[in-house]
Order: C-alpha cells, then sequence, then structure tokens
C-alpha cells in the first residue's frame, strides 16, 4: 500500500512552489509527484500547464479562459516557461532520487470542454478542433515525458496522471456552450476513447504508466480502461455502486487504483490515521478484497487537489495517508 497526492498544492509564489516540492519529496517517499500551484496564476493552473505540454498549437489567454490562436500569446509563452522552471527546481531538490515519481496532465476532453476555438465557443463543438488538440497533446506528452527521464534518471518507474474531471460531462451532454443556454452535443464513447488511446499509447510508448484521475461522478471506468488506462484516481466520496465494483474489477486485474479518503480542504475535525485505515479496510470488505493480496496496486491519496488547503494541512494530509498506507501494509 502507498500514499500519493493527486497534483496540485497551496501557494501564489515561487516560494510557495519550491516549499510544495519540498513537502510532496518528504512527506510521500513512495510516489512523490511534481506539484502544481495554481495560486501563481492561470499559467500555473492545470489548464496552462498542459497547453505547455502540448506541441505545435499556439494558444493565448483572453478574458472568457484560454483559446487557440494561430501563435502563442505572451501567456502561453509564460506557461512554458513557468512549467520549465518548475522542472529545474524539481530537478535540483530531487537530485538522486530513486524509484517512482508522478507527473500530471489536463486531459483531452478536460482541454476541449475549457478552451475556445479562435473565433469563440469550445474546442469541443468542432470534431476537428478537437481531433487536433488530443494528437498535439499526445505528442507534447511523448516529449514532456523525455525531458522528466533525462531530468530524474534514477527514477524506475514513471507515472503519468491524466486529469479528466470534465469527461463525465462531455459524455453526458452537459458541457454549457459559450451563450449559457445550449449544451454542446454528446460525444459518443468510442470517440472519446479514441482520443484518450492516443495520449495513454504516448505515454505507455514512453515506457511510462499512464493513469487517469477523475473526482467527479458518473466517470467512465470500463471506458478508461479500455482506453489504455493502467490507474484509476478517483474521490471515494464520489463513488456509486457501480463505481465500487469496476474499481475493484480493476484491482483484481492487478492495476492501480488510487483511493481519494482524506478532505482536500481543512477539515473541522482531522481523522486520525486509524481512522483512515478503517475506512479503507471497509471499503475493501464491501468490494470483497483481501488488502494482503493488493500489494502496492492500491494507493490513498486526498480526494482532489490540495490548492484550497492551507500549507500546514496540505502537509498534514500527506503525512496522514503515508501513516495510514504503513498500517494497511
Amino acid at each position: 500500500m502507498i500514499a500519493t497526492g493527486v497534483g496540485s498544492m497551496p501557494g501564489g509564489d515561487q516560494a510557495s512552489y519550491d516549499e510544495a516540492v519540498r513537502v510532496v519529496l518528504g512527506e510521500l517517499p513512495d510516489l512523490p509527484h511534481l506539484p502544481e500551484v495554481p495560486g501563481r496564476g492561470a499559467p500555473a493552473g492545470m489548464l496552462g500547464r498542459a497547453l505547455a505540454v502540448t506541441d505545435g498549437l499556439g494558444v493565448d489567454l483572453q478574458p472568457a479562459g484560454w483559446r487557440l490562436t494561430d501563435a502563442s500569446g505572451v501567456d502561453h509563452r509564460r506557461a512554458r516557461s513557468l512549467l520549465a522552471q518548475d522542472l529545474d527546481g524539481l530537478e535540483e531538490q530531487a537530485q538522486g532520487l530513486t524509484g517512482s515519481f508522478k507527473v500530471q496532465v489536463a486531459g483531452p476532453w478536460t482541454l476541449s470542454a475549457s478552451v475556445e476555438k479562435p473565433r469563440g465557443d469550445k474546442v469541443l463543438s468542432d470534431v476537428g478542433a478537437r481531433r487536433d488538440l488530443a494528437q498535439a497533446l499526445a505528442e507534447g506528452v511523448r516529449t514532456h515525458v523525455r525531458d522528466l527521464r533525462r531530468r530524474l534518471p534514477g527514477v524506475e518507474r514513471l507515472v503519468v496522471q491524466v486529469d479528466e474531471p470534465s469527461l463525465a460531462a462531455v459524455l453526458g451532454g452537459r458541457v454549457p456552450t459559450a451563450s449559457g443556454f445550449g449544451r454542446h452535443r454528446t460525444v459518443h464513447p468510442p470517440e472519446a476513447s479514441e482520443h484518450l488511446q492516443w495520449v495513454l499509447e504516448a505515454i505507455a510508448a514512453e515506457d511510462a504508466e499512464p493513469w487517469v484521475h477523475s473526482c467527479a461522478p458518473e466517470s467512465p471506468w470500463a471506458l478508461l480502461r479500455g482506453a489504455g488506462a493502467r490507474g484509476l484516481s478517483a474521490d471515494l466520496d464520489t463513488l456509486s455502486a457501480r463505481d465500487h465494483e469496476a474499481l475493484a474489477e480493476a484491482l483484481d486485474a492487478g492495476e492501480t487504483v488510487v483511493l481519494g479518503v482524506v478532505a482536500s480542504r481543512d477539515p473541522a475535525t482531522a481523522p486520525s490515521d486509524t481512522e483512515v485505515t478503517e475506512r479503507v479496510l471497509r471499503w475493501l470488505d464491501l468490494v470483497g478484497l483481501d488488502v494482503a493480496t493488493l500489494g502496492d496496486t492500491l494507493a490513498l491519496s486526498p480526494t482532489c487537489g490540495l490548492s484550497g488547503a492551507t500549507p500546514a494541512w496540505s502537509g498534514s494530509v500527506l503525512r496522514l495517508l503515508t501513516a495510514s498506507a504503513r498500517h494497511l501494509s
């Protein structure tokens, strides 16, 4: 049993990022991750970080959000510069790191549901544009993984977590149009799977492990596994009976499941590591699995990113998860 984070950490400046790296490396010895500190602005957020990775597309930040353009705007260039700076900081602090490491990138459907076309409205509304965006992301992820391999030569297991919080809304036809009065048409599962497969196969082709994270209800776990995900990351509080069954099937197949079991925002009363351990054991009993047979295929995490937490809680929750994982091991 191991513990990890979802991705984001609190803070609003470069010093916050450097501290987040220190905390993650110190408190998550089994699977540390590249922190995101979105409090530094849109170029440092989930979308900005993914667009910094995406290859061959120009993007600019407009009042309504990120928009595809003929050439990269100043905010897109800043996102790329900030990512390179963050990786430099990670490389400096992680010298000698061995074992496992995780990075995160927003997935093709979350990007399509969030980024606008050059003349407005979401990329999601254009079949060709969403295809181009997914393929550009897949190519960019390849380069990103190679760069990480160079910077972290001692890491044997590299995980790339593809964040898809908007996928359920895309499949359910619940993404609003620019006017706010309508909804974009439903994307059918074969197309949704194909675009995800491009990204997940690019990750696997670089000898990294493709995971998908979603803390949204009704996430299509079977579709994600079919597209090539070898790890599924979920918020336990949002799961239905069908979700429990799907995650149990993934564990039974030897794939990784990451359970979000501790609140990502400061709770009124913090749970103890014993309470967290008991909660995980209850879930395993519910799905009919034995903790002794799972090894490191089951991991614990916060319910979502920690950007909305206080710095004190962000460190505490990671320590709590690591202690709970040790008990379960």
